[in-house]
């Protein structure tokens, strides 16, 4: 629909996208969204874009994935607009923000917490989600509520932006236009300066890297994390920082400054425009955030993708013809997986599911569905944020805060002198924001604060290592007993405790409880106290039949051993649920011997027989022998039958329960001759053959031209 807006003076868009790649195509913004733009990075894309949509129907909020790039982004636009920041054109990130009348750019998580409290989005415009090639959750998140929005608000413009070729895929799940735009791109110059310590990160490999700055232009360096940032910065002479978790006046300094070499994380790969860089050092890795089986949940290093190292790469050439090293092998670079791993498919989904349940939508319209949000769920339970599967007011005062609901409850739990410890586990760089959130509860440790925000990384030390709470074990350089850990990181050779403080013995979290094992047999009681998987103590105990029942609930039908006579029984009945559909005895009720082990019999006594027949109702007992005889085998999931040749003169083949018996056909001395389950077939054919052969072998039996003759009898 068209937008009628009061008079405003408009964005000088020749002016703003002079020399920008973009600007050949801007003339082609649709009237109204949806839309997808669709361009490489240096195109110009997070400049011109947002002006020009606001040009059409006012106000637009605009995401970028990262604080710098928010801040980036609006200071540049507001310098080529010739207008103060905080004007027409300003930002928002948390601790920091400058209004902006037409324009404002906001991380993710800003607009999620805008979302919740103002689910219209009153007086605002469009939106636009820049890089969502990215896959970060909050981005993907803020689209599927903003798609939502969109659905209510007909007026609402509401873009994508990708610099890779996933564009058609937005586009499709939006129901968007696509509007394409190429970068001007100069040469590059690609070297491979591989090492063997790359994986594992080893001092030497960064040794390496940091020696392949060489250069006569400003050079980026690209790492996966903040440590390793400081690392390779301590190597150079002439060397800044640069990552998520400086102050914003650190990160302008390392982008308005004038050392030559600036050292990243993945904060620099996308848009933002480190100034005059030339070279680019990419050591090949990311560090993302990863949940194992086990619900373990923490950062680990990985290869990244290929199209985070094109785009790195690509940072070279923006300014001219440039230089890039990459520090692995070619074979390496083929190997990469294509495109980055959306976070909702790996990462802890604590915090999205507590956005998701405050949001309140049945069926949100993600990208990807996540694969599993019972440890999600499971977490905020115990936070007291949901009450069957129901967001509490407890869980909303959570989704109101600017943090992971675990970090939220710990600063509710332990008021304002907590925040320095919240914020550093959080990155941030300023405390003071979080202190103004909650009342002044008087000191506390940082231990505890850290204990109260991942109880499951309460550990304990164990010779060289640490047990945690959630059965991991890992390295961790300190001598006191008890810890909690901040960060864990996965390696290749282990886990590693990145950052942990130490707390004294945690008495209130020890849970006492009675488990019964099998033990030869038999069911043994043992009185255990623990913290999570870390055990303190363990006594023998004498069950109660009821408590020995109780702590037998996983025993199932796979736990009870069974005698030859009962596993061919199992056979049968097996053969019968797949072909008949009778019941699958293995998923039965055995309460009754389960019983009688708690009780005190061995498990090997109980009679599986009639615990198995038990499972069928009285036609399926009847029927038994007739749908599925005794003389077959079953165990290969179709009836076989073990037999000297003999016996089979004269005969045809068989069915049972309609499936053809499969025949093993034996010699008189009981050796293997033909396996078949069409007679007939082996008769006019094979039989011959093996006739001859036997004639000689074995010339007392009787071996009939005609095997099918019904008076053939062995003799």
């Amino acid at each position: 629909m068209a937008h009628t807006l009061p008079w405003i003076a408009m964005f000088d868009l020749a002016k703003i996208g002079s020399g920008l790649p973009v600007s050949r195509v801007i003339g082609q913004l649709p009237e109204e969204g949806p839309l997808v733009v669709e361009a490489p990075p240096g195109t110009g894309k997070t400049t011109l874009v947002p002006p020009a949509i606001a040009n059409k129907v006012g106000k637009t909020l605009v995401t970028a994935p990262r604080r710098v790039a928010v801040r980036s982004a609006g200071r540049r636009l507001s310098l080529l607009d010739g207008t103060p920041l905080g004007h027409r054109v300003g930002y928002s990130i948390r601790g920091e923000h400058e209004d902006g009348s037409l324009v404002e750019f906001v991380t993710p998580g800003v607009l999620l917490n805008r979302l919740l409290k103002d689910p219209g989005l009153e007086g605002v415009n469009a939106v636009v989600i820049d890089e969502v090639h990215e896959r970060q959750l909050d981005t993907d998140l803020v689209l599927a509520m903003c798609m939502e929005v969109a659905l209510m608000r007909d007026d609402l413009y509401l873009a994508a932006m990708s610099a890779t070729l996933d564009a058609q895929r937005f586009a499709d799940h939006m129901g968007a236009q696509i509007l394409s735009t190429e970068a001007v791109t100069h040469p590059l110059d690609i070297t491979y300066a591989p090492h063997s310590e790359r994986i594992q990160g080893t001092r030497d490999f960064y040794k390496h890297v940091a020696a392949q700055t060489d250069s006569e232009h400003r050079t980026l360096v690209f790492v996966p994390g903040a440590r390793e940032v400081d690392l390779v910065c301590g190597l150079l002479k002439d060397a800044a920082p640069l990552h998520g978790r400086q102050t914003s006046k650190e990160q302008d300094a390392a982008l308005n400054g004038d050392a030559r070499v600036v050292v990243a994380t993945s904060v620099a790969e996308s848009s933002i425009t480190v100034p005059g860089v030339r070279k680019v050092v990419d050591a090949g890795l990311a560090r993302v955030p990863r949940r194992d089986s086990r619900g373990m949940t923490g950062l680990v290093t990985v290869s990244e993708a290929k199209t985070s190292a094109d785009q790195r790469a690509g940072r070279a050439g923006r300014l001219g013809p440039g230089e890039v090293v990459r520090v692995f092998s070619h074979d390496e670079y083929a190997k990469m997986q294509p495109d980055i791993t959306p976070e909702i498919l790996t990462a802890d989904l604590t915090g999205a599911l507590l956005t998701m349940k405050a949001w309140g939508s049945p069926d949100l319209p993600l990208l990807d569905a996540p694969k599993d949000l019972t440890e999600a769920e499971s977490n905020l339970e115990h936070l007291g944020a949901l009450a069957n599967g129901a967001i509490t007011g407890f869980g909303r005062k959570l989704a109101n805060l600017p943090l992971d609901p675990r970090l939220g409850a710990a600063l509710l739990e332990w008021g304002a002198q907590a925040a320095p410890t919240v914020a550093r586990l959080a990155g941030e760089a300023d405390a003071r924001r979080l202190r103004r959130l909650v009342p002044d509860k008087g000191p506390v440790d940082p231990g505890e604060v850290i204990a109260s925000a991942f109880p499951q990384w309460i550990a304990r030390k164990i010779g060289d290592e640490y047990l945690l709470a959630s059965g991991t074990r890992a390295r961790f350089n300190s001598s006191a007993e008890w810890i909690a850990a901040a960060e864990v990181q996965r390696t290749h050779s282990g886990a590693i405790i990145r950052e942990a403080e130490p707390i004294a013995f945690p008495q209130h979290r020890v849970v006492e409880e009675t488990r019964a094992f099998l033990q030869d047999g038999k069911v043994r009681g043992r009185r255990v106290a623990r913290i999570g998987a870390i055990e303190l103590s363990s006594t023998p105990v004498k069950l109660t039949p009821d408590e020995a029942v109780e702590a037998l609930a996983d025993v199932d039908f796979a736990s009870f051993p069974l005698t030859k006579e009962e596993r061919h029984l199992k056979d049968r009945l097996d053969f019968l649920h797949e072909t008949k559909g009778w019941p699958d005895v293995s998923q039965g009720d055995y309460s009754v011997e389960v019983r009688g082990v708690a009780e005190g019999a061995s498990i090997g006594s109980c009679d599986m027989r009639q615990a198995m027949l038990r499972q069928l109702d009285w036609k399926h007992v009847a029927e038994l022998d007739a749908a599925a005889p005794k003389e077959y085998q079953y165990d290969s999931g179709r009836p076989v039958k073990r037999v000297k040749l003999q016996h089979m003169f004269g005969k045809k083949g068989e069915t049972v329960s309609g499936v053809k018996v499969l025949y093993h056909l034996l010699s008189p001395a009981g050796r293997p001759l033909a396996v078949t389950d069409d007679l007939d077939s082996f008769w006019e054919g094979p039989y011959q053959q093996v006739r001859k052969e036997m004639r000689g072998r074995y010339p007392k039996h009787a071996w009939p031209e005609d095997p099918t003759c019904p008076t053939c009898t062995e003799r």
